[in-house]
């Protein structure tokens, strides 16, 4: 697709999304500098997607994209796990963070409320903490994209924090900024899977680290999601 299409879709994208879009272009730098090692101090993390990176790998069923995948670490990190992954943000400048820090693998604009990618053709989906800036009336289409992309038996690994109250931030690491985050709770995300052709697989939550650099406020649910065959 020509860039002024992708621009024209973007533009057309729900108000939380350009939102989104325009705080992570700020914030895309200091971004990728922050969490470059956050992985390397996360046991339970890297654990998940080790088993998401094993079962996807055993079903043959196709690449991987990385959805929200920010400066790309998670990409990353699944091809270094043997998988076949890309990655897309609604963010153009987390897309240029991603093509500098990993020119090996395929990084490009795009948006979880409107995926431009093939039915069906998907083994695997990550969504490491993307969901949270999705409010939750536009979730559920969300979710049903997911199912769409994916093909028969292939997995959907989600990752977000639980709570129940939205966090309204207007700075960032000093950076002014208008975002939102929503926290989830763990089994209304498995219902709405449930409206979909996607059934909670496993799911592990951890409570947060308070201790490091990392340090996190609430509990966190990594939710694996499997598309019916």
């Amino acid at each position: 697709m020509c860039r002024r299409g992708l621009a024209e879709r973007v533009d057309r994208q729900p108000h939380f999304a350009s939102r989104t879009r325009a705080a992570y272009d700020v914030l895309a730098a200091d971004y990728a500098d922050r969490f470059a090692d956050e992985l390397a101090v996360k046991p339970f993390d890297r654990a998940v997607l080790a088993v998401f990176a094993e079962l996807v790998r055993a079903q043959r069923a196709g690449a991987v994209v990385d959805v929200g995948c920010g400066p790309g670490r998670i990409a990353a990190h699944l091809h270094d796990l043997g998988l076949s992954v890309s990655g897309i943000d609604l963010s153009p400048g987390m897309v240029e963070q991603a093509r500098r820090g990993h020119p090996h693998l395929r990084f490009r604009e795009g948006s979880m409320t409107a995926l431009d990618i093939e039915d069906g053709s998907l083994g695997g989906i990550v969504a490491w903490y993307s969901i949270i800036h999705v409010p939750d009336e536009h979730l559920p289409e969300v979710l049903a994209g997911f199912s769409r992309v994916l093909a028969p038996g292939g997995y959907l690994q989600l990752a977000f924090a639980v709570g129940d109250e939205v966090v309204h931030r207007t700075e960032v690491g000093g950076h002014p900024v208008l975002l939102d985050f929503h926290p989830r709770q763990p089994d209304h995300v498995a219902e709405l899977l449930g409206q979909t052709s996607l059934r909670e697989h496993a799911r592990l939550v951890r409570q947060p680290d308070e201790e490091g650099e990392f340090r996190e406020l609430s509990p966190q649910c990594f939710l694996l999601a499997r598309k019916a065959r």
